[in-house]
């Protein structure tokens, strides 16, 4: 058996209490993302790809020189080489076809290095804290990271792990920190009226150079105190020159606002309000990056519902590179290098910039955009700059006319509580392929996904047929297809599973008396470009191998639905492949 996703279920898949569905019964949409992850036990699964070998690097640490991992100082000199040449390191091209989409030569070495569990964090002691934050989200080589840490252990040492497969065990150890002194810094402040917790006043604790050492992909640096205090600092390390198939990108956006650190996120907050009312008077109206995640052991939203797919990727051999949501604002242009772009987990917060950059591409090159969970692009943000640096700062009012920017600036910056508010009247629908349809209640276990349409191409080698069904796969947040709202024109649903209405929150009619999550794909009529979305938030979830004791696992059954979808994506505009067939009509009358 293999250990697809090595994670236990996130913070957003469990139960809400009464007081939760109280606040949410009141929302027009309200997605739950935060997440709190226990790491469980991988079972190796080695590939049979030979490793590379490489040259040892240098990286200096304001306190001293760190250096890269004993065990992977002869495998990390020669990546760019290896990428940029066919047959680098092995026979045959530097990127292939595989059963599960485009494969590159680079991730399947590289995930033949030796790896390690030692990334996890085991029998931290409660109530004492080692916490952090670095100042950038991403960097690339040559880039200098800051890292700014407050400890209660007199001294710690920094771990920095490159997150994928390596035989099952996760993450490969890339760089060590010598021995620092820890600090405890003094508390963050909070902006009154906007309630923004900022940790700026701290003093910085350690600087990371990057080098070639830390190849492109997702980082996590654990943070290890002299009592075994522990937690993460997440960094995306990119490659500007990469031409991937493609983009991993990691939604900071939407780990921010729903992280608490310091009381207050964009849905919570200190404080008394109104019985019912909704969204909660006390919530913040921007969050700042400049603070630790309290979540995730650190690392925000990554473990729960992004790691997963990377892990699968990865160990799949897929030709990816690694974005965040601020590299997309940053770098448009770069959009066209690449084949597709996944937006892996609770990928709700989007800015002007990036909705533009990622719905032009999409409509003038072709970009393939696949949505794995739901309520894509629903919330409404726009970034400023902290002391820190350019678009640390990330504002929504959840409220037009609180929005200082009300009837004075562009009226797509305007935040109100989603993109369809005015004034910017933009919603997701016409693009995502499908509207926010609600989320299942509190005691309700992850219902079956029902196949619409079974001589689809993404069911190929299933078995599935129409009407067929995949037990445990619905569950928290989903999609809906709504034929009265705005949508493409030719719309193809894949998957239409019914809710009862017992079941969910939800703001829409009922259909027949039930809720239904569907899965959707369509393509651009112009450039081909498709669009996918899941319709859920639990599919990636789902994908990680099942406990021996869980009945009907549907990991199998989605991983090569995943795969059958990646293999066509990778290949350029999807709709030249696989043009999508409208059906929705016959579907929803």
């Amino acid at each position: 058996m293999t250990s697809e996703n090595p994670v236990s279920p996130p913070r957003h898949l469990r139960r809400p209490t009464s007081k939760q569905r109280r606040r949410r019964a009141a929302a027009t949409i309200l997605v739950v993302a935060a997440a709190a992850v226990l790491v469980v036990a991988l079972v190796v699964e080695l590939g049979s790809s030979s490793p590379t070998t490489q040259a040892t690097q240098r990286v200096s640490a304001i306190h001293g020189q760190g250096a890269p991992h004993a065990s992977g100082t002869q495998a990390l000199g020669a990546r760019k080489r290896q990428q940029g040449k066919a047959g680098a390191g092995s026979s045959g091209r530097a990127t292939f076809l595989g059963p599960d989409g485009v494969e590159a030569r680079w991730v399947i070495q590289q995930n033949h290095l030796p790896g390690t569990t030692a990334w996890r964090i085991t029998n931290a002691p409660a109530g004492s804290t080692i916490e952090g934050f670095a100042n950038r989200s991403y960097a690339a080589d040559g880039q200098t990271v800051t890292f700014y840490v407050s400890s209660q252990a007199p001294t710690y040492q920094v771990y920095a792990y490159r997150m994928g497969y390596y035989g099952g065990t996760g993450a490969r150890l890339v760089w060590t920190s010598k021995q620092l002194d820890g600090v405890v810094q003094p508390p963050c402040p909070v902006t009154p009226g906007v309630n923004m917790v900022a940790c700026d006043n701290w003093s910085p604790s350690f600087s990371v150079t990057l080098t070639s050492a830390f190849v492109q992909g997702d980082y996590l640096f654990k943070l290890v105190g002299s009592g075994n205090q522990q937690s993460y600092v997440p960094l995306t390390v990119w490659d500007p020159s990469s031409h991937a198939a493609y983009i991993i990108k990691n939604d900071i956006f939407t780990w921010q606002a729903w992280n608490p650190y310091g009381g207050y996120d964009y849905y919570t907050g200190i404080g008394s309000c109104p019985p019912g009312h909704y969204p909660l008077c006390s919530r913040a109206r921007i969050v700042s990056f400049d603070r630790p995640y309290a979540y995730g052991e650190g690392a925000g939203d990554f473990l729960a519902n992004e790691y997963p797919l990377v892990y699968w990727a990865e160990k799949h051999g897929l030709d990816v590179a690694y974005w965040t949501d601020l590299t997309v604002v940053q770098h448009p242009a770069l959009l066209a290098n690449h084949k597709t772009i996944l937006s892996l987990g609770h990928d709700e917060c989007w800015s002007l910039r990036e909705r533009q950059a990622v719905e032009n591409a999409n409509h003038a090159d072709g970009l393939n955009v696949v949505f794995f969970a739901a309520s894509p692009m629903l919330r409404h943000v726009r970034l400023q700059a902290s002391p820190l640096g350019p678009d640390r700062e990330e504002v929504d009012y959840r409220n037009s006319l609180k929005d200082p920017l009300y009837g004075k600036g562009n009226p797509l910056e305007v935040t109100g509580n989603t993109w369809g508010s005015p004034p910017a009247d933009w919603a997701e629908d016409n693009f995502v392929g499908e509207t926010y349809g609600g989320y299942t209640l509190g005691g309700v276990g992850p219902q079956p996904f029902v196949v619409a349409d079974g001589s689809a191409w993404v069911f190929k080698g299933t078995g599935l047929t129409t009407g067929s069904s995949i037990p445990g796969v619905i569950m928290s947040d989903f999609d809906r297809f709504d034929v009265n709202l705005a949508h493409p024109g030719d719309v193809e649903i894949l998957g239409h599973s019914p809710l009862k209405l017992s079941m969910v929150q939800t703001d829409l009619g009922a259909v027949n008396g039930v809720q239904y999550s569907d899965m959707t794909y369509y393509d651009d009529p112009t450039s081909g470009g498709g669009v996918f979305d899941s319709g859920t938030n639990n599919w990636i979830y789902s994908m990680r191998t099942c406990s021996a004791g869980e009945a009907q696992c549907p990991a199998p059954l989605l991983r090569k639905i995943t795969g059958n979808l990646l293999r066509v994506f990778g290949q350029g505009p999807a709709g030249r492949i696989e043009p999508s067939t409208p059906n929705f009509q016959q579907i929803y009358g």
